[in-house]
């Protein structure tokens, strides 16, 4: 099996598992138990998997990595806007 097959998997997986998170937040309009500091550090985080990613040239972690900024960010935009 290919390596970077297994690669789009994990990113798959890893990247759902926020989705819950946004979806509540998008329903209920409430962020009360959502943490922003722990956001902005898994923003910074994701930041830089991803500048790594596109220097190694992954596409596995490009795409994961660019899919999860975009959806850490929308939670941290739901925290200060329905703050």
């Amino acid at each position: 099996m290919n390596i970077e097959i297994i690669g789009f998997i994990a990113a798959t997986i890893t990247t759902a598992a926020y989705l819950p998170q946004v979806y509540k937040i998008w329903k209920t309009k409430k962020t009360d138990g959502v943490s922003l500091i722990m956001y902005i550090v898994m923003f910074c985080g994701i930041s830089l998997w991803l500048y790594y990613s596109l220097v190694i040239n992954r596409p596995s972690l490009i795409v994961a990595n660019s899919v999860t900024l975009i959806v850490v960010s929308m939670i941290i935009f739901f925290k200060i806007r329905f703050k």
